[in-house]
């Protein structure tokens, strides 16, 4: 991973975009959007990730 996507200010706000590789439609099923959903649930409550807003969209 290039120095450049690192998070250096650990208590400040960041912006995340991700995209999948080929564009593939993942996310308009319901089983792996909800992964996603219940991975930042916990990392919310043990590890105390701040989630302000989201969007998850497919192509």
């Amino acid at each position: 991973m290039s120095a450049k996507y690192k998070i250096r200010d650990q208590h400040g706000q960041n912006f995340l975009t991700c995209t999948i590789c080929g564009w593939v439609d993942l996310f308009s099923r319901s089983e792996y959007r909800n992964i996603i959903l219940e991975s930042w649930k916990y990392c919310s409550h043990h590890k105390g990730l701040q989630i302000w807003g989201y969007v998850i969209m497919t192509t």
